[in-house]
């Protein structure tokens, strides 16, 4: 009972509470460049979902099988050639190298799959969905679920927090995206001030809904008190 609400405390913190776009300000350039249209903002909102849920997963099994310090297969292999077996094997050093390797990979079997059997959102995503590569809100996932598996975590995650942070993460990008695509739209009907058309009264509308997210803080904490009873 208490894992379980733990992973919907997870849920609920990286969705609502800590949204990476609106909390963290990360993934901010697909957030402002594909929010014209509601249509589009949700298909990036489920492609940014995929590839972070992938890269999570794949990342967690890196890193708690080879790159964490006296990680099982990394010291077998040091032991299978002859290391001294008190020797605490640690590949620490490669987490961006690999966890870079591993986002590069989803993103490009995602363009691959949208562009063979969605053209026209393949289309519309333009140059954005490669660029979900270099999504600083991806690569941030993958250093939460490093940050709870290395030595200094007090309670290391499993496979399946990891997958819970991502999924989460990825639904609350796509709420802030999608909620982001909708207010533009109807921007494009209002009056805005010369001064503030374009990227002013888009940041400022990201800065507004950044405040009423707040609104959510300390949810975890009532809930999690709320479950104890």
């Amino acid at each position: 009972m208490d894992h379980l609400i733990s992973l919907m405390l997870i849920a609920i913190s990286a969705a609502l509470i800590n949204n990476f776009v609106l909390y963290y300000f990360v993934g901010i350039c697909p957030f402002l460049g594909v929010s014209r249209r509601i249509d589009t903002a949700f298909g990036m909102g489920l492609a940014v979902t995929f590839v972070i849920s992938i890269a999570a997963t794949l990342s967690w099994t890196f890193t708690y099988f080879i790159l964490s310090p006296g990680a099982p297969l990394s010291t077998w292999a040091w032991r299978a050639l002859g290391g001294s077996p008190d020797t605490v094997v640690d590949l620490s050093v490669l987490n961006y190298l690999v966890y870079i390797f591993v986002i590069a990979s989803s993103v490009q079997f995602v363009e691959m799959y949208v562009r063979k059997f969605f053209p026209a959102l393949y289309k519309s995503f333009g140059v954005f969905l490669p660029l979900i590569t270099t999504n600083c809100a991806i690569l941030f996932g993958c250093l939460m679920v490093m940050k709870h598996i290395g030595p200094d975590a007090a309670e290391p995650w499993g496979l399946d927090s990891a997958l819970v942070l991502a999924l989460a993460a990825g639904l609350g990008f796509t709420i802030a995206i999608t909620l982001m695509a909708g207010i533009r739209e109807e921007l494009d009907l209002a009056d805005v001030p010369p001064s503030l058309r374009g990227a002013g009264i888009t940041l400022l509308v990201a800065g507004i809904m950044a405040m009423a997210f707040m609104g959510f803080t300390g949810v975890d904490r009532g809930l999690a008190a709320a479950l104890a009873h």
